[in-house]
């Protein structure tokens, strides 16, 4: 009797603990929830799609894009050029800003080569096959099929394109710009 007594207790015990487990919750109390996002006959989900459409369209060889700089004030076109290749963020680097030595043994992270020497990162090599960090974007094709990338900051909106837009005006140029060789073949 004792021992189905304490058989019962540990039941119910443990089943008011369960039930007492707290939930997920965000700070305003809303609960965690799964949700099954579909993919398509490709195995992968628009998001992935567009991940890899972009590094697709980045890195056309031969491709032109066109850049608009744009007053976020007056909505006028500051700066356009166009783009040979893509624009690349500052950021970007071919080689990781950290690495250690291997001289110790297997370490945690990545091995890299330097000079014909293993060397240890804990950066991650990016889909685009670089290190560092972008300037936050936004990136869409149109319903025409144009690449579009948005760049928004200060007082400035940067505007990357596959095609060229249509805007009312263009207070600098670049592509009235002459290479230097050209202004050197006028001067002689």
């Amino acid at each position: 009797m004792k021992k189905a007594l304490a058989v019962l207790v540990t039941v119910v015990a443990l089943g008011v603990l369960a039930g007492c487990a707290p939930q997920s919750q965000s700070a305003s109390g809303v609960n965690v929830t799964v949700v099954k996002v579909p993919t398509g006959p490709d195995g992968l989900t628009a998001e992935q799609r567009n991940i890899r459409e972009r590094l697709l369209e980045d890195n056309k060889l031969g491709s032109v894009k066109h850049l608009y700089v744009i007053s976020a004030y007056s909505g006028q076109v500051i700066i356009y050029s166009t783009v040979r290749g893509k624009v690349t963020s500052g950021g970007k680097r071919l080689t990781p800003t950290t690495v250690v030595d291997n001289f110790g043994g297997p370490g945690t992270g990545f091995g890299i080569d330097f000079n014909n020497n293993t060397m240890i990162t804990q950066e991650v090599l990016q889909d685009d096959g670089s290190y560092g960090s972008s300037s936050e974007y936004l990136y869409w094709w149109d319903t025409k099929g144009v690449y579009h990338q948005h760049y928004v900051s200060g007082g400035q909106i940067v505007h990357v394109s596959n095609q060229p837009l249509a805007v009312k005006g263009i207070i600098i140029n670049m592509e009235l710009t002459q290479k230097p060789e050209a202004v050197k073949a006028e001067e002689e």
